[in-house]
């Protein structure tokens, strides 16, 4: 939207110079040229009515009179020419070249010609020119901070509507926005903070029932255990202990069972997603693997970023380091880590990838499937991996198969606005954080 308010507004600033600034200057041009032949054709018609004042009254006619007329001042003729009644002819000044011309016949016979450089009118209309140039440019300018004052002014509660909106959605309860002086924008708002507040009372009754769950479950599973355990080692008949311990590996598989899917919910509810400093992650991939690719004789490239993106911290951590090991273990060469905005939604895509002979063929199609391996692993890492991410609301994806690169697609921040602007809440992460 940002880029969008700006580009309107530059192509309406565009057109209005164009379609002022062209024909104003033309205008200008056409005005100064008209006033300068004017003021010329008054000039002769003031020499040759003075001239024949002279010669009228018997008065001589010498060089020296024709020479007042020339004068170096804007706008005065640079060269004159005078003939008079008996064909003399008398000039003063330089005739320049090219040049504008006027003449005037008095009734005694007398012409005048007076000439002014084409080039001095050139030069005023150049002036003029440039002048409606730079007020055009000012104007350009002008427009363009407004527009970009006016496009943050509308995107920064936009962009921190849609990070309220994807912590909603992970399950997290957001504070209450703040007035932006935009009445849709304020609409808005206040209607995800209605939303807000009642998904909270219904992931805060979800969650009591997963823990009442747990503890109703787990109680009576926990007795009943402990009574096969007793039977198994009070009785005597070996039938009884075997179905006893038959029994008692079916309760510890059904507690198993109501562990998964309690803590699959708990996932779900995405209670642990965050604003989560990639460089951080980074850091903490470096410093474990460095040393075991060092090991292998190979080298791990984590590029520096800059990148914020919205992650479960333990997830994300967890996802890359089953990609770095999977490099690792089936990959070859420089492994490299880098992250880099995708798309015109600010996502951001953290790729791995290394030099080695990349993913077969035949199971690159289900590579991320449980127990699809290339006989050199359980299958699962992958799978787990992508699970991670998709609980974050990103994806993982084999971006190449050769060499074999792993792309993660995450929401990420823009950098167009301070990030303490725009999510509040980033500030009081990185207080914990400094904190920890």
């Amino acid at each position: 939207m940002r880029r969008r308010v700006l580009a309107a507004t530059f192509s309406a600033l565009a057109v209005a110079v164009v379609m002022l600034g062209i024909p104003l200057a033309v205008a200008a041009a056409q005005i100064i040229r008209d006033d300068a032949l004017r003021d010329l054709d008054l000039r002769a018609s003031t020499a040759a009515r003075s001239l024949e004042v002279r010669y009228l009254s018997g008065e001589p006619i010498t060089a020296s009179n024709v020479d007042s007329f020339v004068s170096e001042r804007p706008g005065a003729p640079e060269y004159i020419y005078v003939r008079l009644p008996d064909g003399t002819v008398l000039t003063a000044g330089e005739e320049p070249s090219p040049a504008y011309s006027e003449s005037h016949a008095t009734d005694s016979g007398i012409v005048v010609l007076a000439y002014l450089s084409t080039w001095d009118v050139y030069w005023q209309i150049a002036r003029v020119v440039g002048l409606v140039l730079a007020s055009g440019s000012v104007a350009i300018v002008a427009g363009a901070a407004m527009a970009i004052w006016q496009a943050n002014r509308l995107s920064a509660p936009l962009v921190y509507l849609a990070a309220s909106a994807e912590q909603i959605g992970s399950g997290q309860v957001r504070p209450r926005l703040e007035s932006t002086g935009i009445e849709e924008i304020d609409l808005v708002a206040e209607e995800l903070a209605r939303s807000s507040d009642r998904m909270a009372a219904r992931l805060a009754t979800e969650r009591q029932f997963a823990a009442d769950a747990s503890h109703q479950l787990r109680t009576p599973l926990t007795a009943l255990s402990m009574r096969l355990e007793e039977i198994s080692a009070l009785t005597q008949q070996d039938e009884v202990r075997e179905e006893a311990d038959r029994s008692l590996e079916q309760v510890e598989r059904l507690v198993g069972v109501v562990d998964e899917l309690l803590g699959r919910s708990r996932r779900a509810l995405g209670s642990g997603t965050e604003l989560v400093q990639l460089d951080e992650v980074f850091a903490q991939q470096r410093a474990e693997w460095a040393a075991a690719f060092t090991g292998a004789g190979r080298r791990l490239v984590i590029a520096p970023t800059h990148a914020t993106v919205f992650a479960t911290p333990g997830g994300l951590a967890q996802a890359l380091a089953t990609l770095i090991e999977n490099s690792l273990k089936h990959g070859g060469g420089t492994t490299r880590v880098t992250a880099r905005e995708s798309g015109q939604n600010h996502a951001v895509v953290i790729e791995v990838t290394d030099e080695g002979e990349g993913v077969p063929e035949s199971i690159a199609p289900r590579i991320f499937e449980r127990e699809v391996t290339s006989g050199r692993g359980t299958g699962l890492g992958l799978a787990l991996a992508r699970d991670l991410v998709t609980a974050d609301g990103g994806r993982l994806e084999l971006a190449q198969r050769v060499p074999a690169t792993f792309a993660v697609f995450l929401q990420g921040v823009p950098r167009m606005v301070e990030l303490e602007e725009i999510v509040p809440h980033a500030q009081q992460s990185e207080r914990r954080r400094r904190r920890r």
